[in-house]
């Protein structure tokens, strides 16, 4: 057993899981992360990083048992998978380009203190357990998070950066470019220094290098005969390619090209075909400036976007920009529709009242398959969608409910579900803080000289080399998410793609709002009126088993929350049958509708700095502030004295008098 101390963080070596390639205990703390990684010694003929990362919680962990009916641990919950993706994200560019062999990554939390970030964690482990594994990668990269302004993950290389995720803490105040890449700074700069030291303590204790085979280059003759006989051909399928995510025009004229030169050797000449294609790609772009659907480099592609065309939903809108459509929902909820959320990560529960649902249907890409449970990729979308959007709410925002329906997809999906969420919002008569829009940047690298593309397609993100993922409004950045097939970015290309970034948007914005200026809201939207009752009626609003609170429900088609402490009715439906329902409950209980500058007895319940709350003889609890005593002395108060008030507001259920 070795153990391994750097800063507040220790590695335990050559003491649990030694049957895997290589393993680690690591522990920030009191949180516990076993980290390992088994790597498969036969390799594969697929063509892509055979890289599989698992984060799994155990809820003994926390000292819990599991909430479900069978008491054990089953389906990933959503952190589990997002923190699975954040992890492969950040690794998958450090392999060789040649790398072959199934390669399993697994992180199990075994103990967690709540004062550690576990996607932080997590990463470090899995980074100083590959480095240890010796199977290519060279690097070791470090995970830090950053809380100025809103929520900044960064994981990078002694030289470069990695992977960025993003939220700002509100759509009014986002994060300006400047600010950004001067957080970015700052956090590179760590974690160079952590990255050192990682690399001087695990190089010693490295596996015995895996070796990988060397690229093998490209048939020079089958190259010439592509580039010469076939290149308008090549040509005419990149630009078909542009317009949708599936490679069958690629396959086709694979099958074409086999035929005409009679080879009978399919592999050789789709890696040739493969790369023929690719240096054609970056050769128009980065020579030319010109893309595969004739776009200029930061061109955007043409929007189309309907606003409330579902008759029956509170709101919807349908975005279409280039090949790509959203048809987004927006429905809204009273408090018990609020998501119950307990994973091992919160202390205690939490209510999730905004939630956005992403579904890429797989018509959108000319697949036929039946639809199935969202994917990995699903879940990431939406929760970056979801993150770009939720600081944009008003504090008074009910529960709220979006679902992105991917109608058609090339490239970006996810940003059109930011703008058609927002306008959705919007629509639906919330009033976010500010219009998000998003737009997706990629970048082609040809070693030397490099080209930023705005607003990418399918065959760019498939063929390029990055896909960044940037939302704001026109004041700056709510949420980003960057990923890359390079081993990292350095901070001179950052800035530019910031820069490019911001100008996308800004165009999408204008457009955005020119479907606002001719939204018209619609009708058919729930409201809530919330009032309170005097505590010691709730039982009889109740009833028996719940059959008055029942029938009222039944009889007026409504949703009621109530809260048994205070005694605040929550009163959720249409217009119309949520005032029969206030009255109903009002007549039942033989309570006295408030008005403000009615007068009303009141008693005085509790003192505190800032007034007197008192109980009101009509029912419910109100607040005689302190500016509007007069020369009453509150310290002589006495609970139950009855003060003669009139009510001066009633604001969202809560009443405020002043003496009358």
């Amino acid at each position: 057993m070795q153990k391994i101390n750097i800063g507040t963080e220790e590695f335990i070596l050559d003491y649990m899981a030694r049957q895997a390639t290589s393993a680690l205990l690591y522990r920030h703390q009191d949180t516990t992360i076993l980290a390992s990684v088994v790597v498969d010694l036969q390799t594969t003929e697929e063509d892509f990083l055979p890289l599989s990362v698992q984060y799994s919680q155990r809820a003994y962990a926390v000292g819990r048992l599991p909430g479900n009916f069978t008491r054990r641990e089953g389906k990933m919950e959503d952190f589990e998978t997002l923190t699975s993706r954040l992890i492969d994200r950040s690794l998958r560019p450090l392999f060789p380009k040649t790398y072959a062999h199934p390669t399993q990554i697994t992180l199990l939390l075994l103990s967690h203190a709540y004062e550690s970030d576990l996607q932080v964690c997590a990463l470090n482990a899995a980074s100083c357990a590959l480095y240890l594994a010796n199977v290519g990668v060279e690097q070791t990269i470090y995970a830090m998070r950053l809380k100025e302004k809103g929520d900044l993950f960064v994981a990078g290389s002694v030289d470069k950066i990695l992977m960025i995720e993003m939220q700002a803490k509100e759509a009014a105040d986002p994060l300006s470019e400047a600010h950004l890449l001067d957080l970015l700074a700052t956090a590179h700069s760590k974690i160079k220094t952590q990255c050192a030291l990682y690399t001087e303590h695990f190089a010693p204790h490295r596996n015995p290098k895996l070796e990988t085979p060397q690229e093998k280059p490209i048939n020079p003759y089958l190259m010439q005969i592509l580039n010469t006989r076939f290149k308008p051909q090549i040509l005419e399928t990149m630009s078909l390619m542009a317009k949708s995510e599936r490679g069958m025009q690629l396959e086709h004229l694979l099958e074409y090209i086999a035929h005409e030169l009679n080879e009978h050797c399919p592999t050789e000449l789709q890696h040739a075909l493969q790369a023929c294609f690719k240096e054609q790609l970056y050769r128009s772009i980065l020579d030319k400036h010109e893309r595969p659907d004739g776009r200029g480099l930061k061109q955007i592609r043409p929007i189309h976007i309907d606003t409330n065309l579902l008759p029956t939903c509170h709101s919807s809108v349908f975005f279409e920009r280039g090949h790509t459509q959203a048809l987004v929902t927006c429905t809204l909820g009273a408090e018990g529709d609020a998501k119950q959320n307990f994973g091992l990560q919160e202390t205690s529960p939490t209510k999730e009242r905004f939630m956005l649902h992403y579904n890429f249907l797989p018509f959108s890409v000319g697949e036929a398959a039946p639809l199935c449970a969202p994917s990995r990729r699903e879940l990431g979308h939406g929760h970056l969608a979801q993150k770009a959007l939720a600081c944009s709410l008003p504090e008074n925002a009910p529960v709220i409910r979006l679902v992105s329906e991917i109608l058609e997809s090339n490239g970006s999906s996810s940003m059109a579900s930011v703008c058609a969420g927002s306008l959705a919002l919007k629509a639906s008569g919330i009033e976010p803080t500010a219009l998000v829009a998003g737009v997706a940047m990629g970048l082609v690298f040809d070693g030397t000289k490099h080209a930023i593309l705005s607003d990418i397609s399918a065959l760019e993100d498939m063929q390029g080399d990055m896909d960044f993922k940037i939302a704001g409004t026109n004041r700056g950045i709510v949420a980003m998410q960057m990923d890359t097939k390079l081993a990292g970015l350095p901070l001179e290309w950052l800035a530019e793609i910031l820069e490019q970034a911001k100008e996308a948007r800004l165009v999408i914005l204008e457009r955005m709002q020119e479907a606002v200026a001719s939204m018209s809201i619609n009708t058919n939207l729930p409201t809530t009126e919330s009032f309170y009752i005097p505590t010691q009626k709730m039982s009889a609003l109740i009833g028996p088993g719940g059959k008055h609170i029942k029938d009222i429900l039944q009889r007026f088609g409504v949703q009621i929350d109530l809260d048994k402490t205070s005694g605040l009715v929550s009163v959720r439906g249409m217009q119309g049958e949520v005032s029969q329902a206030r009255e109903h409950i009002n007549q039942v209980l033989q309570l006295q509708n408030l008005s403000v500058g009615q007068k009303v007895q009141a008693f005085v319940k509790r003192v505190v700095d800032f007034g007197v709350f008192v109980r009101l003889e009509a029912g419910g609890d109100a607040l005689l502030h302190k500016s509007n005593v007069g020369d009453l002395d509150l310290a002589s108060l006495e609970n139950g004295a009855p003060l003669l008030c009139e009510i001066s507001k009633i604001e969202q259920g809560k009443v405020h008098v002043i003496l009358a």
